[in-house]
């Protein structure tokens, strides 16, 4: 989803921010950061490592960084993780978000199951107003000296804040469908200085982190009955189609993916947007064109994926490059429960 920021700083008191979250084009290669029910979804211990790299031809490009991970205990039932969000939009400002994960699985009978995730995290956001230009200090000479602008005084260098999530996740060998929701408590993530205000009057002026909510889902076609050469019985041979579809505040946005894989090699592309919803009421809301390869061998997978960047900044902007990195013990040789060999290869989503 595009974060778009305003700032008015020339010859004004006031400082206004609209944003999103970040997002992921690989979104499930990010699992956990999109729904914490797929928390221990592996079944084993796993880390994952995305990175993200949005406009970067722009001055003010966004680079987000996550890394995660998790772990299914089965007498528990219960996956138990823990997210490192690290968000830089442009030279201004930061986020870095540290997350404790929790999902439940329940048996819905024959294959299928049914997960419940709950995410609490701690952020904090930095804002740093060195090399801001503001109204005193422009003249018909051009720009010098130090803004006296009293807005300085009002402004912090951060805001820090505690923040919930949940998420639910059915699936089976065929098909997932996951939502997750947010910011559920909205909590207040504003830079002006709110000490001489009323504590108790809540967020205003849209100084709230605005709830977010997220569904997608996905359908596994096996193709290996296309394959009769024995070499290839142990190879997985699938088409994926998938959706994404993100709702924050005004903005919204679907992404609709393809993916066929021939293990070791996955390829993908996708559309982001929704061409029939304007965005201000005057600009189709379209957003980017992807393409993808994955590569998988053993308990190892790392993706990379660019978008085109088609809504109005154009290719100019330098689309985004998107690298993903997996790497999963293999503790199942061990268990001397059979039926756990066989879950790793539930979720129907896909892997690379």
């Amino acid at each position: 989803m595009k974060r778009i920021f305003k700032v008015i700083l020339l010859s004004c008191i006031t400082l206004v921010a609209f944003g999103q979250d970040p997002q992921f084009t690989q979104f499930y290669a990010a699992p956990l950061y999109h729904n914490p029910a797929f928390t221990g979804s592996g079944y084993a211990p796993r880390l994952i490592f995305n990175y993200r790299n949005q406009w970067p031809s722009l001055g003010a490009n966004f680079v987000t960084t996550v890394v995660s991970v998790d772990h299914f205990f089965d007498k528990a039932n219960s996956g138990v993780g823990i997210m490192m969000v690290d968000d830089a939009q442009g030279p201004r400002i930061s986020n870095r978000e540290l997350g404790l994960l929790y999902s439940y699985q329940m048996s819905l009978g024959g294959k299928s199951s049914l997960r419940m995730g709950l995410q609490g995290s701690y952020s904090k956001r930095g804002f740093d107003p060195s090399g801001l230009i503001f109204g005193d200090q422009l003249s018909n000479s051009g720009v010098s000296g130090t803004s006296q602008d009293p807005i300085l005084g009002e402004l912090l260098n951060y805001v820090d804040f505690l923040d919930v999530g949940t998420g639910f996740l059915f699936y089976n060998p065929k098909l997932f469908l996951g939502v997750s929701a947010y910011h559920l408590t909205e909590p207040a993530n504003s830079f002006a200085d709110k000490s001489s205000s009323d504590p108790t009057s809540g967020c205003q002026n849209g100084d709230c982190l605005p709830r977010k909510i997220m569904v997608n889902g996905g359908f596994n076609i096996n193709l290996n009955h296309l394959v009769s050469a024995s070499s290839n019985a142990d190879r997985e041979f699938t088409l994926t189609p998938t959706f994404l579809y993100k709702k924050q505040a005004q903005f919204s946005q679907l992404d609709l993916s393809l993916y066929a894989t021939y293990t070791p090699l996955t390829l993908g592309m996708s559309y982001r947007g929704i061409p029939m919803k304007k965005v201000f009421n005057s600009f189709p809301n379209q957003d980017a064109l992807t393409a993808l390869v994955g590569f998988r061998m053993d308990n190892f997978s790392i993706g990379y994926s660019y978008d085109l960047t088609i809504s109005g900044l154009g290719a100019g902007s330098g689309g985004s490059h998107e690298i993903s990195f997996s790497y999963q013990l293999d503790k199942f040789e061990n268990e001397r429960t059979p039926y756990i060999k066989q879950r790793k290869k539930e979720l129907a989503c896909p892997k690379f």
